[in-house]
């Protein structure tokens, strides 16, 4: 780590992120779901077990269906895997609004994951508030943390990114952008349901690696902002970065405004370049 002019060590800058391209929806889906296979199976012989933030969303769900149809998902050790949420729409149990049902059905019931693995946000029911079920789930990722942290070292944290440049369920000038905490209950969303529950930038950035995946062109204008240096309080999307890397996984749509820096010199046949 550099020192500074007293002395004193200074942190390292955080690095820039990286931006690859697909070329429509559902290869992006299929790339992701690879990717995912490669992290966590390294992360895995790495240090035995490795951890999961899931998203909703259209691309989130569709590249969890992508790795439970793939070929090599069982190279993934599902035993050894911890996943968790970045966000939840507090709505019961059973509402399909619930990015927890989304998952399950797209991948989480198809794979031998032990359900103590499974750490899904708590449902609206009676007697349990937003923000008692905040305040739960911060307790469950503190003691799934190292000694002394408050939230797990994630190894893939995936993120959607709203048109207005929302992640998880931080919204563009809402309280969240500056909260301090590990999860959050967020109230008057401007994005239904309006009651929800979200990690906050100190969890977010606690992950190895956050990938923001985006695909189709009323995400173009978000994607563009965010890469373009905005501020986090005008593009939430632009305050996630991973520890060790951060990926923007897009497909051609919602590229097609990057600016010229990030744009990727050529697209393959094979549909993806990185920037």
């Amino acid at each position: 780590m550099p020192a500074d002019a007293a002395g004193a060590a200074t942190p390292a800058p955080p690095l820039s992120p990286t931006v690859v391209v697909h070329r429509d929806a559902p290869l992006l889906s299929r790339a992701i779901a690879a990717r995912l296979v490669a992290s966590l199976s390294d992360a895995q012989a790495e240090r035995g077990e490795a951890s999961l933030v899931l998203t909703g969303g259209g691309i989130g769900t569709a590249s969890l269906a992508a790795l439970r149809d793939a070929p090599a998902r069982d190279v993934i050790d599902w035993s050894a895997l911890d996943v968790y949420w970045g966000d939840e729409r507090f709505v019961p149990a059973d509402s399909p609004d619930r990015n927890e049902g989304q998952a399950r059905a797209a991948l989480l019931d198809h794979v031998p994951l032990p359900p103590e693995r499974v750490f899904a946000m708590a449902a609206e029911a009676a007697g349990l508030d937003a923000a008692t079920a905040a305040d739960d789930y911060a307790k469950v990722l503190a003691g799934r943390a190292a000694p002394g942290a408050a939230v797990p070292e994630f190894d893939v944290l995936l993120l959607g990114i709203g048109p207005d440049g929302h992640i998880a369920s931080i919204f563009p000038g809402s309280s969240t952008v500056d909260a301090t905490g590990i999860v959050l209950p967020v109230f008057g969303s401007p994005k239904p349901p309006p009651t929800r529950i979200t990690l906050t930038y100190t969890a977010i950035r606690a992950a190895r690696e956050v990938w923001v995946i985006a695909a189709g062109e009323e995400k173009a204008d978000a994607v563009s902002r965010a890469l373009s240096g905005e501020p986090p309080s005008a593009i939430p999307a632009a305050g996630a970065i991973g520890t060790r890397r951060t990926l923007w996984l897009l497909d051609r749509a919602a590229a097609s405004r990057l600016p010229e820096h990030q744009r990727p010199a050529r697209v393959p046949p094979g549909g993806a370049d990185p920037a």
